[in-house]
């Protein structure tokens, strides 16, 4: 459904969805623990519902039990089918490790978004490890043909393209009978999602370490079944706070101040933007104030891209967002999408390889534009719209269902002007 939105402010309390990098991980680990786990506040979502059903796929039993969801694993059989990732690449990424221990052929697919993905790096990884691991296009993009064991002892992997090639090795080399040696062969991107999953697998009872190269996971262990619960997500919880630091105030709650997403980031970077900022536990409150440019380096934090550059363009100066060239691959060209929505919209804004330049501030004008299917992107243009003279009109509102569900219901709430048709 398309979404009209016109100015406005917005001024209330949210609640942060739960992260969806911890609940596509705690899946995943639930399904290979012997025994009953229980994820408390999951993210039910289109990309985290594509896990959940490759795990039931690989033999997890699952229920719902309220808002909780109950995992019984510890029995990897051979899927029946393909396994449809839908429009998730971690999906695609995590669950090519788990395949990669059958000694069985598994077929990995998605949509046609997905299989544009750049897959050869973990591929080329798994081969090392005596994976048979191949494109079935032959050009390193889905639908991905594997077969097991894995049963090597070192896997080069790059990691200037995602952190998931890194985070499906850590995951998959816990459960085979040698130690694994991951070795990063270019700068490592997005090392917080890395930590993340090794965050989880502790919990689960597993572990390995960082070396000099790159990473070492002892062979032999087993994920032990746990209860935990989903942390509040930063990335998304970025979105109702800009509209705050935007537009008037507003509160987003469930956010853990020791948490170790990477886009815990996001709440300094609005404050030197300029933004009052106010922490109170888990209650982050964002209020407008007038806001400067600056310079921000998003190696780490390259989800947080689309929506710092609607706040570059109401920044005084100039703005540069650079060291984010891995956005290219993701459900949209991310950089070159963004850019194109602002400078639609009116702004000053300069597409870099790895970024862009923003000079601000500049008035925004409602304009149609288009979300290229990408969550992050469909979110970025309803937060300026907020401040953008007239209607904009957005070409779809279900991509946000990927990772904040309640997205427009939630900004709704705060007193923005939306309307709708089919």
């Amino acid at each position: 459904m398309k979404l009209e939105i016109s100015r406005s402010a917005a001024r209330g309390v949210v609640r942060a969805p739960p992260s969806k990098s911890y609940t596509h991980r705690a899946i995943i680990l639930a399904g290979l623990a012997r025994g009953e786990s229980v994820i408390k506040r999951p993210l039910l979502s289109g990309d985290t519902l594509a896990t959940l059903h490759g795990m039931e796929a690989f033999g997890a039993m699952t229920r719902r039990e309220g808002d909780d969801l109950v995992v019984r694993g510890g029995t990897l059989r051979p899927p029946s089918g393909e396994i449809d990732c839908g429009n998730s690449g971690t999906t695609l990424r995590l669950l090519a490790g788990v395949a990669s221990l059958l000694p069985s052929t598994v077929t990995l697919t998605g949509d046609a978004s997905l299989q544009q993905r750049p897959m050869k790096p973990l591929l080329a990884a798994l081969g090392e490890l005596g994976v048979s691991a191949a494109s079935a296009r032959k050009d390193g993009t889905a639908p991905l043909i594997i077969r097991g064991p894995n049963k090597g002892r070192w896997a080069h992997i790059k990691g200037d393209v995602s952190s998931q090639f890194i985070s499906s090795l850590l995951i998959s080399s816990a459960l085979k009978d040698l130690d694994t040696e991951i070795v990063i062969t270019t700068p490592l991107l997005s090392k917080p999602y890395i930590d993340i999953t090794m965050d989880i697998m502790a919990r689960f009872g597993v572990r390995s370490w960082e070396t000099k190269d790159g990473y070492h996971v002892p062979g032999g262990q087993t994920y032990r079944p746990l209860t935990m619960a989903v942390p509040g997500d930063y990335s998304s919880a970025a979105y109702p706070l800009a509209a705050g630091a935007l537009t008037g105030k507003v509160t987003v709650s469930g956010l853990d101040p020791e948490d170790r997403q990477g886009d815990r980031r996001a709440v300094d970077i609005l404050a030197g933007l300029g933004a009052k900022i106010t922490r109170k536990g888990d209650r982050v409150t964002a209020e407008a104030a007038p806001l400067v440019g600056c310079d921000i380096d998003l190696r780490d934090n390259p989800d947080l891209f689309p929506i710092l550059a609607v706040l570059a363009t109401q920044a005084e100066g100039v703005s540069r967002l650079h060291g984010a060239g891995h956005l290219r691959h993701k459900e949209s060209d991310r950089i070159r999408a963004t850019v194109t929505f602002l400078k639609a919209m009116g702004a000053d804004i300069e597409e870099r390889d790895d970024g862009c330049e923003v000079r601000g501030p500049t008035p925004l004008r409602g304009r149609s534009v288009d979300t290229f299917g990408d969550h992050r992107i469909m979110m970025a243009e309803a937060v300026a719209a907020l401040v953008a003279d007239g209607t904009t009109v957005i070409s779809e509102s279900e991509s946000a269902a990927i990772s904040y569900p309640s997205f427009v219901k939630d900004l709704r709430a705060l007193g923005a002007s939306i309307g709708g048709k089919g």
